[in-house]
């Protein structure tokens, strides 16, 4: 049976448009199941009626290729009224779990708008906390063009932090991985043990820590 791939579009925002709402924002993170750095979200607001040959190349990032990530990366900044992130580090992960440090990321993002939305569509999440209208789309970033925008800032930005780590802890391959639990990280990590990027509360680091005691 062949799944068929529906790419994101604009009708929730143009919709949206209608009702009255002007700064329409798409969030969304990455970095939520990574062993290393921060969990980060983007915040992508375009204008009304907002329309481009190239709008018809966003896609979940997920599904481009690093370059045509890049490209698309620089033409939502020169484009979009607002792009913000927000970062939260592993320290604060470890403290405050992954769900509310992916929460309280999306909140950072929101706060540095340049912008304050009207209204936030989000990837899979609600954001009870915040008084501004909103939506949760399952897999969003599938389906809206603002949340597909937010996840590939939110890609690009993370990547370039991990590719920096690397420089600085350069026997884990963190430009290569991004941080993510690969046979490589972990072999790294059983020869070297954890660095302060690490993440104290996932597994199999967690475990490293109690049998180093």
């Amino acid at each position: 049976m062949e799944v068929k791939i529906t790419k994101p579009d604009y009708i929730n925002e143009k919709q949206l448009a209608e009702f009255g709402y002007n700064f329409i924002a798409g969030i969304d993170e990455v970095g939520r199941g990574t062993l290393a750095g921060p969990v980060l979200s983007a915040l992508v607001i375009f204008p009304k009626d907002f329309h481009s040959e190239w709008f018809s190349l966003i896609d979940d990032s997920k599904r481009l290729t690093e370059n045509k990530r890049l490209h698309l990366f620089h033409l939502i900044k020169s484009n979009a009224l607002s792009v913000s992130v927000g970062s939260v580090s592993n320290t604060e992960i470890d403290q405050i779990g992954i769900s509310s440090a992916t929460k309280l990321s999306m909140l950072r993002a929101i706060e540095s708008s340049k912008i304050r939305p009207d209204y936030l569509l989000i990837d899979a999440v609600k954001l009870n906390s915040v008084d501004i209208a909103q939506k949760s789309i399952v897999k969003g970033d599938q389906i809206s063009s603002s949340i597909a925008a937010a996840s590939i800032i939110a890609k690009v930005t993370r990547d370039q932090i991990m590719v920096d780590f690397d420089k600085i802890y350069t026997k884990y391959g963190f430009g290569n991985h991004k941080g993510y639990g690969t046979k490589f990280h972990v072999d790294a990590l059983n020869e070297y043990g954890m660095t302060p990027i690490h993440r104290k509360s996932f597994e199999p680091v967690k475990s490293m820590i109690k049998e180093s005691k």
